[in-house]
């Protein structure tokens, strides 16, 4: 009995490519899976990458500047995270802001901006555009002497409250 279990195969496997229990693992640069895995066992074949995930850079170029994108995305909010913590609230705040609204331009403009590209590249930049946003609208808005005023928010406020 568990000679005829072991000799039937599963719909889609060959002797060459064994699978267990249903596992399928990406396939290596021969076209055959490199190892059964039991990770992802729906029909997971292989990961794509995002769309304009491809380097910036040539492949010749150094690391730095094969990922130019994402370094001045995270340089920026490094530089705003400085001057917030250096007492500079509301300009580092701003600058963490202006930082993602610039991924999102850059996601949008450019063909290919290696790492900066995590999902499809209309959901990357309506995430960094939407939070840049937020980011920046808060930023001006804080407390004491806002910048910005919105007097529909500050009547909120007073309702809920």
């Amino acid at each position: 009995m568990s000679e005829a279990k072991s000799s039937e195969a599963e719909p889609g496997s060959t002797p060459e490519t064994p699978r267990a229990k249903g596992a399928v693992s990406a396939p290596g640069p021969d076209g055959r899976p490199r190892k059964v895995s039991r990770r992802f066992p729906l029909f997971t074949r292989d990961t794509a990458r995002p769309e304009g995930g491809g380097r910036a850079a040539a492949g010749s170029a150094p690391a730095p500047a094969r990922q130019w994108p994402l370094l001045s995305v995270v340089s920026l909010v490094g530089l705003g995270l400085l001057l917030t913590a250096l007492d500079v609230f509301r300009v580092g705040t701003l600058l963490i802001g202006v930082a993602l609204i610039g991924g999102a331009v850059l996601r949008w403009a450019l063909p290919d901006v290696g790492m900066l590209a995590v999902r499809s590249r209309f959901t990357d930049m309506v995430t960094y555009g939407a939070l840049g946003l937020a980011i920046a609208l808060l930023a001006m808005m804080a407390q004491p002497r806002p910048w910005l005023e919105i007097p529909f928010l500050d009547d909120t406020l007073h309702y809920t409250i």
